[in-house]
């Protein structure tokens, strides 16, 4: 059968913890992405559909689904690349509350940023120049490897240890943390530092590196884990931060 007039048979979850699976058959179509196909689905067969996009060209990650088992960016992630049998099955990011469809509550993952303390605090004002950050030093190429994360939780929904432990903050959390403690400008690197090293924090890492095999831009938070697991014990010891 040509390509243009195939079918896709789509299972997409419907409803909260509750719910089922239920079966579409979408045209497929060249270049299509999972996007295109939940999309089509939306406005031809099921219209109360609930989930997010924003972008469509994979700069906001708020489309990030589980494909045929998977944590992916639905509008990066093309057909052709997923189901060479013509099957997909859709389903919300694991490790999140559901809140309908395929469309999950990220309060718990940003509450952990929060723990984390992955918020920047500054130590000048905007009266003063600019501080100079050179690019060269070691400290620096530490935060810049972890700096282009935008948040989607596909990492997190990757995570094992997310999975049976609801207090670890994970790798997203953990990899801003590892950013702020080698920013020499940010005023409070100890404390980040800290908070990321308690109860649930960098030490509740098992190292399986699921949020790297699985991360849409590239960043490997588990050897920011690292660093944090290095830089605490140096901390302990009484050592001076990057």
């Amino acid at each position: 059968m040509d390509a243009g007039h195939a079918s896709l048979s789509v299972e997409v979850w419907r409803g909260r913890d509750s719910g089922a699976f239920e079966t579409y058959a979408v045209p497929q179509r060249a270049n299509q992405t999972v996007l295109d196909v939940v999309t089509w689905i939306q406005r031809h067969a099921a219209p109360a559909l609930a989930y997010r996009f924003a972008c469509r060209v994979g700069v906001c990650g708020s489309c990030a689904m589980t494909v045929n088992g998977r944590p992916r960016w639905t509008c990066r992630t093309h057909v052709s690349k997923v189901a060479s049998d013509g099957r997909l099955r859709i389903e919300p990011l694991r490790n999140l509350p559901r809140i309908k469809d395929l469309a999950v509550d990220l309060t718990p993952f940003f509450e952990k940023w929060q723990r984390a303390q992955g918020r920047f605090t500054p130590t000048a004002s905007r009266h003063d120049p600019l501080a100079p950050v050179s690019p060269e030093t070691p400290a620096r190429r530490a935060a810049d490897a972890g700096i282009e994360c935008i948040n989607c939780a596909v990492c997190y929904a990757a995570c094992d240890v997310v999975a049976w432990d609801d207090g670890y903050l994970g790798p997203a959390a953990l990899n801003r943390a590892w950013t702020l403690v080698n920013d020499e400008r940010d005023g409070d690197r100890r404390g980040v530092l800290r908070a990321a090293s308690a109860a649930g924090g960098c030490h509740s890492c098992h190292s399986h590196g699921s949020c790297v095999e699985h991360c849409p831009v590239g960043i490997n938070p588990t050897a920011g884990i690292a660093g944090l697991k290095r830089q605490s014990l140096i901390d302990l010891l009484g050592g001076a931060l990057p």
